[in-house]
């Protein structure tokens, strides 16, 4: 586990179906949602020294988190909290406290490690997750699996190539079914023969 390294960790959060499905979890999730996971996701991010995101991510957030409120301050701190975006698309900073990271962005984002604070939390943006663990640059990965299964969509795991050892850390069912668990990923990430 690197958490035993000086810095923040880079921690990977997702919903995710049984069958591993992370894409559009706004069709899935809500039927599942409820006030543990709520807390659980409001911890997770008012802990978070900052977000990193991939661009699509970034665009589906930043065209919904701004016009949102609530009592909890769960908007506000998405809204506010510094959000760092790998694209090599975006020319602009399409959001608040938003820092474009178009060149190297993984050095960059192992740069961002090195500094003091909380966790950089990588939440959706499958493709920028992918890229973090097959560079071993993940130290944690959390998900919600919700007791549904697709069949299709794009998934988490496996990532191609490469295989990331990890350890549990927390497991636990939330009253819906919901399985709640964190893993440490170890920093031995193995790259599979071509």
């Amino acid at each position: 586990m690197n958490s035993q390294q000086r810095g923040r960790n880079v921690v990977v959060t997702m919903f995710l179906t049984m069958d591993g499905v992370m894409e559009a979890p706004e069709n899935w999730h809500k039927t599942f949602h409820n006030a543990e996971a709520q807390a659980f996701k409001h911890q997770e991010l008012f802990d978070a020294e900052a977000l990193l995101l991939g661009r699509r991510t970034c665009e589906i957030f930043a065209g919904a988190w701004p016009h949102r409120s609530d009592e909890a301050g769960f908007a506000d701190r998405m809204n506010s909290i510094p959000k760092y975006v790998v694209s090599s698309t975006l020319t602009t900073d399409i959001w608040t406290n938003t820092t474009v990271l178009s060149t190297n962005p993984f050095e960059r984002i192992a740069e961002l490690k090195t500094g003091a604070g909380g966790d950089l939390l990588v939440c959706g943006s499958r493709s920028l997750a992918h890229g973090l663990f097959q560079r071993g640059i993940v130290d944690e990965l959390r998900f919600l699996m919700d007791p549904v299964i697709l069949g299709n969509g794009e998934r988490l795991l496996p990532v191609q190539g490469v295989q990331v050892d990890m350890e549990l850390l927390e497991s636990r069912e939330l009253h819906t079914g919901s399985l709640l668990c964190r893993y440490s990923v170890s920093s031995n990430t193995h790259q599979e023969a071509a």
